[in-house]
């Protein structure tokens, strides 16, 4: 509102001057005009009067001769006063209304509204600097799993695309430069409900500037941050909070694990994407001879992913300012090219360029040679879709879908992320075994992932957890439904974190201690059911005796001396 107010203010600086002059002028002089009273008397009006009397004139709402009748002298300098004030309120109104128009004036009105809503929001919620492809992606990926979020755009028609879309509850859009640290504060980075800031802007440059500006606001919130270049990645390196996402690293990575050890891939994507979508198709990519077209920041990251996978590669390029190196060809991309670079020994290509048109036009040149090529293309813009769906390749690269699994990985469960690098470790024969499971005790849908804490501070585990009880907890406790004891929950443990030992896969008849942490992935709305366990020990009293336990005195009560009653019956 400050903002607003100052802006308000010195726009209609003039007009205010000039209104109060007008009144004062007006005032003053009907003040100094001869009047009579009722009974012929000279008597001038007071300035309360004749303020009262100027006020009623000059908005037009109606006259009165007030307190007695006016003097010819006095109606004349109304008269006056009435030409004056609708000149100077016609100008004022006016400045307004082109105030109001004004895109600085709107924006400032617009942005004080949503810091006032980001204010009182009394909920989790994620902030993201910037509504491209991605941005999109994941505000849409958090919509599904029912967390609120802040959107910071610079561009105005971006920022109002999120009115328009489809989402269940529809994120508080800013249309700001979030590398302002006040645009940052207005969209929540110091709120103590935001739980992570994910920058996703194009440029490296203002990527560093926002990561390291909100770093600097909440030392403590995680920030994931989007770069294309090792620099800007060695630059976000060294701050605790940040975490650095190449989205052309990530999907070479994922390109060399589909090489090596294509179940570890498919264990990965499944777990990683969005919850409640299909279930991804096992990768298959060929080993051998590759023709990378296009070898820019992606495809050279393809290159790299290619030789630690133990395939060969050639790219081809046409800018000249590339560095020499036995691998590379200049070329144009023709049929020539393609010739020389040895097409024919080929078991696939990949196409990287930065248009989609040029990326069909690539793929369909090959295919002409070899029909039976393995393809890999990139997709740069999500409504060309059209033509990338036309080359019909094998595998894709879309941005989007990348930032979406590696920052659900990250944010939706911390453990998440630790049980992935504990499969690679593992190898492609755990993978399979977790794909086993996963298909047989849930279904060939993305499951939800989520966290059970055993916190001694919780009221349900507080006894069991102290050791008060005659029974410690079990791991298979926490999968009985805990209001219908006969049913399963549709869940299956990953990860069994017991200080810093883990436990992939930790058998059923776990004994659970104070601080465990385990990792569950299984259907919509078990995460909700399996919560009842920290409420209060009723529940767990339920699952173990399959008796619902009584809750409140009276019937502890009663309960207590029918069972005395009934011991001394007994003997």
């Amino acid at each position: 509102m400050g903002d607003v107010l100052f802006i308000a203010l010195r726009r209609l600086r003039v007009p205010l001057i000039t209104l109060i002059l007008a009144y004062a002028i007006s005032v003053g002089g009907l003040v100094a005009m001869p009047g009579q009273d009722a009974q012929g008397q000279s008597a001038s009006l007071s300035f309360f009067h004749a303020f009262y009397v100027v006020s009623y004139t000059a908005t037009t709402i109606g006259f009165g001769e007030l307190p007695f009748a006016f003097t010819d002298a006095q109606r004349a300098w109304i008269t006056f006063s009435i030409y004056l004030s609708v000149i100077c309120w016609a100008y004022a109104l006016g400045s307004i209304f082109a105030l109001v128009q004004e895109p600085v004036f709107r924006t400032a009105v617009a942005r004080g509204r949503l810091a006032r809503r980001v204010r009182w929001l009394d909920e989790p919620f994620y902030i993201i600097a910037g509504y491209g492809q991605s941005g999109m992606a994941l505000a849409h990926a958090f919509d599904a799993l029912g967390t609120r979020s802040v959107l910071i755009e610079l561009r105005p028609e971006r920022a109002a695309q999120a009115d328009v879309d489809d989402y269940k509850e529809p994120p508080l859009a800013l249309c700001a430069d979030a590398r302002w640290p006040e645009a940052l504060r207005d969209a929540g980075v110091t709120h103590p409900r935001c739980k992570a800031l994910i920058v996703l802007v194009g440029d490296d440059e203002a990527v560093q500037a926002i990561a390291i500006g909100a770093a600097a606001l909440a030392p403590e919130l995680p920030i994931i941050a989007r770069v294309h270049s090792a620099l800007a990645s060695a630059n976000l390196d060294s701050f605790a909070n940040i975490s650095v996402i190449n989205p052309f690293e990530s999907f070479a990575l994922n390109l060399q694990m589909a090489l090596a050890t294509p179940a570890v891939l498919w264990v990965e994507e499944w777990l990683s994407s969005v919850p409640g979508s299909t279930c991804p198709v096992p990768p298959e990519i060929p080993k051998g001879f590759w023709l990378i077209l296009g070898f820019g920041r992606f495809g050279q990251a393809v290159s790299r992913a290619l030789e630690h996978g133990g395939a060969t590669w050639t790219a081809i390029d046409s800018n000249d300012r590339l560095c020499d190196q036995p691998h590379l060809q200049h070329g144009d991309n023709s049929i020539d090219s393609l010739h020389s670079a040895g097409i024919e020994n080929a078991v696939g290509v990949v196409a990287c360029a930065d248009s989609d048109a040029m990326n069909l036009a690539l793929v369909t040149r090959a295919r002409k040679i070899k029909p039976d090529l393995h393809v890999i293309v990139r997709q740069n813009n999500v409504t060309q879709r059209s033509l990338i769906e036309a080359a019909r390749a094998n595998l894709c690269f879309v941005k989007s879908e990348i930032m979406v699994r590696e920052c659900l990985q990250l944010l939706v469960s911390p453990l998440l992320n630790r049980f992935l690098l504990q499969v690679r470790k593992h190898g492609p024969k755990t993978a399979e075994q977790i794909a086993v499971r996963l298909l047989t005790e849930l279904d060939e849908r993305v499951p939800y992932i989520w966290a059970f804490s055993c916190e001694p501070a919780s009221p349900g585990l507080r006894a069991v957890l102290n050791g008060e009880t005659a029974h410690p907890l079990r791991l298979s406790e926490l999968l009985i439904n805990p209001q219908e004891a006969s049913e399963t929950l549709a869940a299956v443990p990953l990860l069994l974190l017991s200080g810093d030992t883990e436990i992939m896969l930790p058998p059923l008849d776990t004994e659970l201690k104070a601080g465990d942490r385990i990792l569950f992935a299984g259907r919509r709305g078990v995460e909700g059911l399996q919560s009842r366990f920290y409420l209060d020990p009723s529940p767990l009293e339920y699952v173990r005796s399959g008796v619902e336990p009584q809750r409140s005195w009276l019937f502890r009560t009663l309960c207590a001396r029918f069972a005395e009653k009934a011991a001394i019956d007994a003997r």
